[in-house]
């Protein structure tokens, strides 16, 4: 279980050099509360930026410090986990990012990103993603479960769940198996080549055997077929070593165009990004007139060109999505016809393998029959020494099909381990024994808060909602106060979930505004009692309905401006 203890902040967006202290740990229910700009929502960023390197809402990194500073950003979160202590600090201008274990500063040798890694894989079992569905639910930023395409939702329940790793182990056996297969195939190919042997030096025994005096006209023909077989063999060589030439003018850049494709898929993950954030912008101004900070109206003109702006936005970024899709099409299309050079390069560069070899084995045989001659002309011929090299090609094929074998054995378990691991293995059977779990704790905590509705999650994570009276709907069917109570049941799913997996147990639980927009009075009521059933946990709510709210917690924290600076105000 992580435990989080405090978190202080110094120069990070309105806060100035005098540092902010918050016990994380103090109290069951902690009000937040200030005035609009006072610096409420800054501890939902420092905890996201302290431990994932990027803040709760859409903050460029340059942005949270302190403009009228400048500098000494620094962010210390305390969590224990198990009996470990540790203390993460980040800091911007300087840079800084260091993570002690129990008052020791783990080894930096890596780079920031395979430390930032150890974090999450290591330390946490926690990335930010997951982070976000269990710890903390806001309105700005935050990106519900329900509107994550599938794919990302899997990721959620699969870190929840603790079943991530096995996607980790599949990684790590991929390229066992890649390797295996070579392996496989290169033994193979030997075992061939030792075959093709003894049955030569099979066949010249066999000859000088039946060698007489009477053969040196046979053997000199032989010879002359010898000589042909031997140029053609050459021949042969020839024509393959020219067409592999062109085909390797054609593969040489087989990394620059895989790379070419990588920073595509790339620049494909940025346009989504895009395209998540116009459409939130649009049904924004499309849903709204007023201003959900100030409560001003919005002028109509205003709004309409905003509208009209991220309608152009979208259609512009669905072209270019639409074209980098084609583009991608065609690199995907150009990386695989060059891996299937590449495989009949191999398959030549065996061939020429094989040739090679006959014409060293043409040419022991003709040199062998020289000699034979010279034998037969001197009426001694000797066979013991072909005898002795088919009884060690005997050998040499006994011991390379042994080894073959094993490697076939070991591939097969390689094999075997990863249809386990895939996503419609071991995985799946562990998400089908969760699903309905899920499904009853969510609906258990629907109808804990008045809201009666059958919700039904897939193994796929697709939703199906249908009302008391059996009609159909969807997440997107509902009013915001009805999202906010489904976020919520599904947020308290994730963490009764974790802890029976003891996989991202923690003692933190982060609300932002969930009271001032989307809850109506009954949904606050319905809301504090769920929230009274989890005494061993510390539940943070911040909220602009601090008045009517205090007599709800056990400890209020006050935010207040102070010569533009944000502060703790006293109490």
């Amino acid at each position: 279980m992580i435990t989080f203890k405090k978190i202080k902040y110094k120069n990070f967006l309105s806060t100035g050099n005098t540092p902010i202290e918050i016990s994380l740990n103090k109290s069951n229910t902690t009000l937040i509360v200030g005035s609009n700009g006072s610096g409420k929502s800054t501890l939902l960023d420092a905890l996201c930026f302290v431990l994932f390197n990027k803040p709760f809402r859409i903050i460029k990194k340059e942005q949270m410090v302190n403009t009228v500073n400048n500098g000494d950003c620094e962010i210390v979160v305390e969590f224990d986990v198990g009996t470990k202590k540790y203390k993460i600090i980040r800091g911007i201008k300087p840079n800084i990012f260091e993570i002690y274990q129990d008052g020791q500063l783990i080894n930096q040798d890596a780079s920031n990103i395979d430390y930032q890694k150890y974090l999450e894989n290591n330390i946490m079992r926690l990335n930010y993603r997951s982070f976000l569905q269990v710890v903390l639910l806001g309105s700005s930023s935050y990106e519900p479960f329900m509107k994550m395409k599938p794919r990302y939702r899997r990721e959620v329940v699969e870190e929840i769940l603790d079943i991530r790793v096995f996607g980790l182990m599949d990684l790590i056996l991929r390229p066992q198996q890649s390797e295996l297969t070579r392996n496989v195939t290169e033994l193979r190919h030997k075992c061939d080549l030792i075959e093709s042997k003894y049955e030569t030096e099979l066949k010249h025994y066999k000859a000088l055997s039946d060698l007489n005096l009477n053969d040196l006209d046979g053997k000199r023909k032989t010879l002359d077929k010898n000589t042909e077989a031997n140029y053609q063999y050459h021949k042969k060589i020839e024509e393959i070593n020219i067409e592999l030439e062109s085909y390797q003018d054609k593969v040489k850049y087989k990394d620059k165009e895989q790379a070419k494709l990588s920073k595509l898929s790339k620049l494909e993950a940025k346009i989504e990004q895009n395209l998540s954030t116009h459409k939130k912008n649009l049904e924004f101004f499309e849903e709204n007139d007023n201003c959900p900070t100030c409560t001003q109206p919005l002028e109509p003109d205003f709004k309409g060109e905003k509208i009209e702006h991220e309608k152009g936005k979208l259609v512009s970024l669905n072209d270019g999505m639409k074209k980098l899709m084609e583009e991608i099409a065609r690199q995907e299309e150009l990386i695989t016809a060059m891996e299937k050079m590449s495989n009949k390069m191999y398959e030549m560069n065996v061939e020429v393998s094989k040739l090679q070899t006959s014409i060293e084995e043409l040419n022991k045989y003709s040199n062998n029959i020289h000699e034979e001659i010279k034998s037969l002309e001197n009426k001694q011929t000797d066979g013991r020494e072909i005898e002795s090299q088919l009884e060690q090609l005997k050998v040499d094929l006994e011991n390379t099909k042994i080894e073959r074998d094993k490697i076939i054995e070991k591939k097969g378990y390689v094999d075997i381990l990863r249809e386990i691991l895939n996503d419609k293995g071991a995985k799946s059977q562990i998400i089908k024994k969760y699903v309905p779990i899920m499904n009853t704790l969510i609906n258990q905590y629907l109808q804990s808060m008045d809201f009666f509705i059958s919700f039904h999650l897939d193994e796929e994570f697709n939703e199906t909602v249908k009302s008391r009276f059996r009609d159909t709907f969807n997440y997107n069917n509902f009013s915001e106060g009805e999202k906010m109570r489904i976020d919520l049941a599904l947020l308290f799913t994730w963490r009764q979930i974790a802890k029976m997996k003891n996989s991202v147990n923690t003692n933190l639980l982060v609300l932002d505004e969930i009271f001032d927009s989307s809850l109506d009075g009954q949904g606050t009521d319905d809301f504090f009692k769920i929230i009274k059933t989890m005494t061993k946990e510390n539940i943070f709510i911040i909220s602009h309905k601090g008045d009517i709210l205090f007599d709800k917690f056990t400890d209020i924290v006050k935010f207040e401006k102070y010569k533009n600076f944000t502060r703790l105000q006293q109490t």
